[in-house]
């Protein structure tokens, strides 16, 4: 199992937990996280899941594969930072039990 804390641009945080193979981004809709709109379901293709990673994290987590990051350069309208990442492409593991995502004061197209 892992948890994650999702914080709200106004700081607020969340902790949710799972089971492992769950995305970050389903584990926020499953709970009804305010902020991760997941329009695509997941696929990689629409952006509204983006998080900035808690830089303590983004070692353990990993880059982003080409695509993802090309998504990422075509999210407009919204800040990209060096620890951007899509949700719907971090798999939990117990590696990741305790990951800290912060969630943008706005998602793309939303």
């Amino acid at each position: 199992m892992a948890a994650v804390t999702y914080v709200q641009p106004d700081g607020t945080a969340r902790t949710c937990v799972n089971f492992e193979g769950m995305t970050v981004m389903h584990l926020a809709v499953g709970n009804f996280v305010d902020g991760i709109d997941a329009l695509c379901g997941g696929v990689r293709q629409c952006g509204t899941c983006h998080v900035y990673l808690d830089p303590a994290w983004t070692d353990r987590v990993g880059p982003p594969s080409a695509d993802e990051r090309d998504m990422l350069e075509a999210l407009d309208g919204v800040e990209v930072r060096a620890t951007s990442r899509l949700a719907c492409q971090i798999h939990l593991s117990e590696q990741l039990d305790g990951l800290v995502v912060e969630i943008p004061q706005s998602q793309p197209g939303v």
